[in-house]
């Protein structure tokens, strides 16, 4: 099922159940009124849902057409949002590009921070940009959300406490990050709010593309209508889903409606594209001594989606213009 959250003027919003190809909905909140408290009883609500979306899918139920400007974030706000970096092509891109070296680790221990969770952002809101000297990057991401988790969960355990999948846009401000990390204490400041596919969905919903603790499609990135990266997600994701959990509940728990992000997807391949600019930006630095490539202005737009084998839309699309603050 596809589970998405309908701005109604409260914080949390109202669950609703859309179709598959994501043009229509049907209200889900006689059975949970917002989707965190859906995650917090799934066992009890989760086949309630499930014939829910059955009959939008068979139209046995009115819907209303879905207008992505009228929808939140599937968690408007999160208990937590951690955010991985499980595409080791991308850990050393964006090193170099910083003058960094990878840590010696980089195969064997997940590199992960705890990002901002109070105030996420809808499918269409705009992305602010305060000051054009930040250095505005978007990077493509995939996401899971998490049930009740238990520290020190396997790898062999991770797996059955997804309960759903998404898209995000997790907003980097790249020439913040540097003297930020030179304070040895984490990103903060240069890692705005994070934006959210229009939904969230099952993991049954992607069949045999979900495995192995990855999602096996293609995730596409337009910058001003140009399409600047059309990266495979499953093979080259060096640390699973699986992995990610484990490690951060290496020493906590997680509590229902946790998120965990995998960082950017990267390939290694250049003609696969992008999912970040400075992906592109290291890769003119090594051709050319320079980058050429600008960071995002005002007026830009990214969108950022994945499509099944069949073209239909998995989570919707994730489509923001900035904006000047």
């Amino acid at each position: 099922m596809k589970l998405a959250t309908l701005r109604n003027g409260h914080r949390d919003g109202q669950l609703v159940i859309t179709n598959r190809a994501v043009t229509a909905y049907a209200s889900a909140a006689d059975i949970a009124p917002t989707l965190q408290h859906a995650l917090d009883n799934w066992s009890a609500l989760e086949a309630a849902l499930g014939d829910r979306a059955a009959a939008v899918e068979a139209g046995t139920v009115a819907t209303t057409a879905l207008d992505p400007t009228q929808l939140a974030a599937p968690l408007p706000r999160a208990y937590e949002w951690i955010d991985g970096s499980a595409y080791i092509n991308h850990i050393v891109l964006v090193r170099k590009a910083r003058g960094a070296e990878p840590p010696p680790s980089l195969a064997t221990d997940p590199l992960v921070y705890q990002g901002g969770s109070g105030v996420l952002l809808g499918p269409t809101d705009d992305i602010v940009l305060r000051d054009s000297d930040w250095g505005l990057d978007f990077e493509s991401e995939l996401c899971v959300i998490v049930d009740d988790t238990p520290c020190a969960t396997s790898r062999e355990n991770a797996l059955g406490h997804v309960r759903l999948l998404t898209l995000c846009n997790d907003v980097s401000l790249r020439n913040l990050i540097p003297p930020e990390l030179k304070k040895g204490f984490g990103f903060l400041v240069s890692k705005p709010a994070t934006a959210f596919a229009p939904v969230a969905i099952t993991p049954d919903e992607l069949g045999p593309a979900w495995r192995d603790g990855r999602i096996h499609l293609r995730l596409s990135s337009v910058l001003n209508g140009e399409r600047v990266g059309h990266v495979d997600a499953g093979p080259e994701m060096h640390f699973s889903f699986a992995d990610l959990i484990a490690h951060i509940t290496t020493s906590r728990s997680l509590t229902a409606g946790t998120i965990v992000g995998s960082g950017t997807v990267s390939n290694a391949d250049p003609e696969r594209g992008i999912s970040c600019l400075a992906e592109r930006r290291m890769r003119e630095i090594i051709a050319t001594g320079s980058p050429s490539t600008p960071f995002m202005k005002v007026g830009d737009r990214i969108e950022i989606e994945m499509v099944d084998d069949h073209g239909v839309t998995v989570f919707g699309r994730i489509a923001q213009t900035v904006v000047g603050g």
